[in-house]
């Protein structure tokens, strides 16, 4: 059974671990990023073999195409294409949300920290649900990349999807840090949800069954 926020605010089952400010996130995902575990090398060693990928592919395209033409492909690889999949990325934060039950789900963004996120406002999840949201907007968009960069008959346009590989990769590092949060404490069930109003993300632990 779900716990609400009620249950969980006057329950002893349950103790606070910290409250995250979203003035907040973008420190909490440096910090997450340089701990050395297995979520992080998994999607640096992604990242490294798209540059290797990217480096062979750049140097085939210098023996058929004109810089100009690689540039305008790599302008739209690096800049178009990423501000246009955003939107679906977003979206695919929303889906597991919703399939766990979250109604009142909303979309925001910290101009003043360049990001976008989005909050399941006082429904709390748990780890499973809460990693879920995170990995799958990575995952699919990125087997979709992969799918159009190998079967697309254009080497320019494989140039582009192939830079939007790397850029939406580094786009996902947020989700990458908050996964290994959840990888560093998978010995707690960790409860969390969002206010969207105060703008605050709240992490408890349920230290015991009932």
């Amino acid at each position: 059974m779900t716990n609400s926020v009620d249950n969980i605010l006057n329950n002893e089952r349950f103790k606070l671990l910290f409250t995250l400010s979203y003035d907040d996130i973008i420190p909490f995902i440096f910090k997450y990023l340089k701990k050395h575990t297995f979520p992080i090398i998994a999607g640096w060693s992604f990242l490294l073999v798209t540059v290797i990928w990217m480096i062979d592919l750049r140097f085939a395209l210098s023996d058929s195409y004109r810089f100009l033409n690689i540039l305008m492909h790599s302008s739209i690889g690096l800049i178009i294409l990423p501000l246009v999949i955003a939107i679906p990325h977003e979206f695919l934060h929303i889906i597991p949300y919703f399939l766990a039950g979250a109604r009142n789900i909303r979309i925001g963004a910290n101009w003043s920290q360049y990001y976008f996120y989005v909050t399941s406002h006082l429904h709390p999840v748990g780890p499973a649900v809460f990693i879920t949201v995170a990995l799958t907007p990575f995952l699919v968009i990125s087997a979709l990349l992969i799918y159009l960069i190998v079967i697309i008959d254009s080497p320019l346009w494989s140039w582009s999807l192939l830079c939007t590989l790397f850029m939406h990769t580094t786009m996902c590092a947020g989700d990458f840090a908050l996964i290994n949060f959840y990888w560093l404490n998978r010995g707690k069930k960790i409860i969390t949800w969002d206010d969207a109003e105060k703008k605050e993300s709240y992490f408890y632990e349920e230290v015991s069954g009932e």
